[in-house]
């Protein structure tokens, strides 16, 4: 019975793990983004009470 093989399954095992290890990180962490952020004052905006115009 092929299946129980380990030779080519244990090979795939390896080389899908080398490539999540090695390549993917490698790509997300080359990932720029477009905007850098800013930081946001630490004024609290001005809010008005809302006119509740039934009551």
């Amino acid at each position: 019975m092929p299946q129980l093989n380990p030779a080519p399954w244990f090979a795939i095992l390896v080389f899908t793990w080398l490539i999540f290890l090695i390549v993917v990180p490698t790509k997300v962490l080359a990932h720029t983004y477009p905007n850098e952020p800013t930081s946001q004052s630490t004024d609290k905006p001005k809010t008005e009470t809302w006119t509740w115009s039934w009551h």
